[in-house]
């Protein structure tokens, strides 16, 4: 239908914006690139987007809809709240290699953060320490823990940490870096060494969507 191929087209407008937004940043791609590599015209971008901040927001959205939806996928498993903490750390991981349009979501939202009303570090922040205090009832933190803090430390520090990655290694040795960073904290989080290496080793098995 005429309705099902305009969102098609759209979304191929996100989709190609998205690859080189994430290469490039806002600034760094005109609207005539992203027309050319979509293989269109500008009449056809304006239909479906007032504008490139009208684009940007598009791709904003839908990067925050997946990392929306990375946490609640990964909050209803069975794991206790600490290990799934380290389980969304790896998990965003995969997301971030995977995904071009999470990855330009995120560099969007940082360059962006006057303009935009979604602020996902906020929301992972918030996510991270309704985990922690269920982490703390569970009796698996050490006792006076400023959880806030620790919540914006986690986030901060992934945020550096992947940011890092993506300009040494195009993100490969990311999972490795993770895994340093739970190394370095988990001893200030939790005192049972047996329970910090066992939170250390786990993983988000199910693969992760890019579509």
């Amino acid at each position: 239908t005429k309705q099902h191929r305009g969102r098609v087209t759209r979304f191929h407008f996100v989709t190609v914006a998205a690859e080189l937004f994430a290469a490039a940043g806002c600034h760094g791609v005109s609207t005539g690139e992203i027309v050319a590599a979509a293989g269109s015209n500008k009449g056809a971008l304006y239909y479906h987007f007032r504008s490139k901040d009208d684009l940007v927001a598009a791709i904003i959205d839908e990067q925050h809809r997946r990392s929306i939806a990375l946490v609640q996928r990964v909050t209803v498993t069975d794991a206790a709240a600490l290990e799934q903490i380290v389980m969304l750390s790896h998990a965003l991981a995969d997301l971030l290699r995977e995904s071009a349009l999470v990855r330009a979501g995120l560099r969007l939202s940082t360059e962006l953060a006057d303009r935009t009303p979604i602020h996902p570090y906020r929301d992972w922040i918030g996510a991270c320490r309704g985990l922690l205090d269920r982490a703390a009832a569970d009796g698996d933190l050490h006792a006076g823990l400023d959880l806030d803090a620790v919540a914006r430390f986690v986030i901060g520090a992934f945020t550096g940490l992947q940011q890092l990655s993506g300009l040494l290694t195009d993100r490969r040795d990311l999972p490795r870096r993770i895994d340093e960073l739970w190394a370095l904290l988990l001893p200030t989080l939790v005192a049972d060494p047996g329970r910090r290496d066992a939170v250390r080793r786990v993983r988000w098995a199910r693969p992760i969507p890019v579509a």
